[in-house]
């Protein structure tokens, strides 16, 4: 499985709010724009959204967070509890981290125990040593130490787009998981490849896991969501610009006998870059 950098700002605790700039910044940057071209839309100078994305601005007032919200298609209340969180005492915040901390580390043992039983992990001194690092309160070297598991959601067509099924995104529940080690994305989903579109680079049957923390640039490999009817597809986008000077993508299979498709940029909901590849032995 390809290894997949830690991404900054994931190191916070899994349950904790993200930062309001980590939102605003990932959004801006899977719609594809630049500051100057979210600036615009939200109605605001351009330094102003850097300094919020750079967590140098205090609360924004509640208007600026309806505009926030309308201009990046996101969810009010999402914005309004990560700029609260912010400005929670310093106190506050280190006790919340501790108990997320703690239920992490629990998660922790408890995918332990599922993965090897009670007695292989007792025998192997897995279970001693995930004890031993509890009682010394190194939750964060527990967590570590144990495989991510990553939800997988419906499958997603390498073919045209196709409706997403009944899961949605994010899933956070799921009837299946797969374990990524080198992944520190709380978001991050995988889905099996359906079709043949994307050969020879992904098979049908493949895994492939996909971080929103991730930013999508062109020519990633990425889970594309398409508007209004909620149309999903797994392949390579392209970001380019038209002859009137409206932005596109380009959703390119890599499969030549598939020809590409243009939409507008403000039709794609979301792009999900892939990180990992997962492939059985035939």
């Amino acid at each position: 499985m390809a290894s997949n950098e830690r991404a900054t700002g994931d190191d916070r605790a899994a349950g904790e709010p993200a930062a309001l700039g980590e939102l605003i910044r990932r959004r801006r940057r899977a719609l594809g724009w630049t500051l100057a071209e979210a600036a615009e839309r939200v109605g605001c100078h351009r330094s102003y959204l850097s300094n919020l994305e750079r967590g140098q601005r205090e609360k924004p007032s509640e208007a600026m967070i309806v505009r926030l919200a309308r201009a990046l298609e996101m969810d009010e209340k999402t914005l309004r509890r990560a700029s609260e969180w912010a400005r929670a005492p310093e106190s506050v915040r280190r006790g919340v981290s501790s108990l997320h901390e703690a239920a992490r580390a629990t998660s922790a043992l408890s995918a332990l125990l599922r993965r090897d039983g009670l007695d292989e992990a007792y025998r192997s001194g897995e279970l001693g040593r995930v004890l031993e690092r509890l009682r010394a309160g190194d939750t964060e070297r527990v967590s570590a130490a144990l495989p991510h598991e990553v939800p997988v959601i419906n499958s997603v067509t390498a073919g045209y787009p196709h409706d997403f099924g009944d899961l949605g995104y994010p899933a956070r529940v799921a009837d299946e998981y797969v374990r990524c080690p080198d992944l520190h994305d709380p978001d991050a989903f995988a889905a099996r490849v359906v079709g043949d579109s994307m050969e020879p680079t992904y098979v049908e049957g493949d895994l492939v896991v996909f971080s929103p923390i991730r930013d999508a640039e062109s020519g990633s490999d990425c889970f594309v969501r398409l508007e209004p009817d909620h149309e999903s597809t797994f392949k390579r986008v392209y970001f380019e610009t038209g002859e009137a000077g409206e932005e596109l993508i380009r959703i390119q299979p890599i499969n030549n006998r598939y020809p590409p498709r243009v939409v507008p940029r403000d039709r794609v909901a979301g792009l999900y870059r892939a990180v990992s590849l997962m492939r059985r032995v035939p």
